[in-house]
């Protein structure tokens, strides 16, 4: 944990440059955390002026251990959380303890955006009474129109899982973010990586089994839309570690000619 000592400390997106948008992988283990990375965490920053500014989107299981190697987490502008389950929240239950017990003193509060019942739901798996629950600690904020975080701007949409689920386009500097948040095949999609300079989608499936529907992508899915909308980099991520990460790729990258990589804890994208 960060402390008050660690004030002078410099991280990852202290040299980011200005106008510029970066994404760092936190987690991308899809489903539960993985022997090499914690499960859903992304870090999306950009410089403007003097001021970095530093969301995370989701954090799963494993994440908020992972995510004090790139930024203090003091110094989190916003977190946006795709949808509820333990893969991509349980760890607001850590963060909200750092927050709230920090030697420093307590924290001011910030925004967390989510689907409609976060506030319940993180309170529960705290063991907290609902109310307060951490609504001392976190502004929550249910996914409805278009909204901004300093340089960025969000747009929510609904994608297609057993839980309420969101995707989400950020943009920043004339600079596209496509995020899938956890989705089977569903025509959001189209609109939120459209044109993208960086498609991160998720791809948990592969094609020669019969996947359950209204759950996840195969890599051929994430590589078809990455090929449909014009995206001009694609990162397949949240493969689960029961499968052979390269074996998803590898049909991703099948159905995409363009810059592709399979996500990995640690990776930075400067877009």
């Amino acid at each position: 944990m960060n402390d008050a000592s660690d004030a002078g400390r410099s991280y990852p997106g202290d040299t980011l440059e200005e106008r510029r948008v970066r994404l760092t992988v936190v987690g991308c283990s899809g489903s539960y955390p993985g022997p090499d990375s914690p499960a859903s965490c992304y870090l999306v920053q950009a410089r403007d002026g003097l001021r970095t500014w530093s969301i995370v989107l989701d954090m799963g299981n494993g994440a908020l251990g992972a995510l004090q190697r790139y930024v203090d987490p003091l110094k989190v502008d916003a977190v946006l959380l795709s949808h509820l389950h333990a893969d991509h929240c349980v760890d607001m239950t850590s963060y909200y303890v750092l927050r709230k017990y920090h030697p420093s003193g307590t924290q001011p509060r910030i925004p967390v955006w989510g689907p409609k019942g976060t506030a319940k739901r993180l309170a529960n798996a705290y063991d907290l009474p609902r109310k307060p629950g951490m609504r001392e600690e976190f502004m929550f904020k249910v996914y409805r129109d278009p909204f901004t975080v300093g340089p960025f701007t969000i747009e929510p949409y609904e994608v297609d899982h057993p839980v309420p689920a969101y995707g989400l386009r950020i943009s920043a500097f004339d600079r596209v973010l496509a995020y899938s948040g956890d989705t089977g095949p569903t025509e959001s999609l189209e609109s939120i990586a459209a044109g993208a300079d960086l498609l991160l989608c998720e791809a948990s499936f592969r094609s020669c089994d019969d996947n359950p529907p209204s759950l996840h992508l195969t890599g051929a899915e994430a590589g078809e839309l990455a090929t449909r909308t014009g995206a001009k980099q694609l990162v397949v991520t949240h493969v689960p570690p029961w499968h052979e990460a390269k074996e998803i790729f590898d049909e991703a990258r099948a159905a995409y000619d363009g810059p592709a990589e399979l996500a990995h804890q640690g990776a930075v994208y400067d877009l």
